[in-house]
């Protein structure tokens, strides 16, 4: 299955409360922190959400 590694770029600052609650959902604290999460529709969904502060690279295994 494919996996995705997300890598905050952006602060979390200044942000709608929403869009924090979702980098907290994604594992997300500090800006250049990654993490690896399965590619499904919620997680996304989530990444749809702050596309505009994160950067996604798809990991073939």
């Amino acid at each position: 299955m494919k996996r995705l590694k997300i890598t905050l770029i952006r602060s979390k600052y200044g942000r709608s409360p929403n869009q924090r609650e979702t980098l907290k959902g994604l594992g997300l604290r500090k800006i250049g922190q990654s993490v690896i999460r399965e590619d499904n529709p919620m997680v996304r969904g989530m990444i749809r959400k702050v596309e505009h502060l994160v950067k996604v690279e798809e990991l073939n295994e």
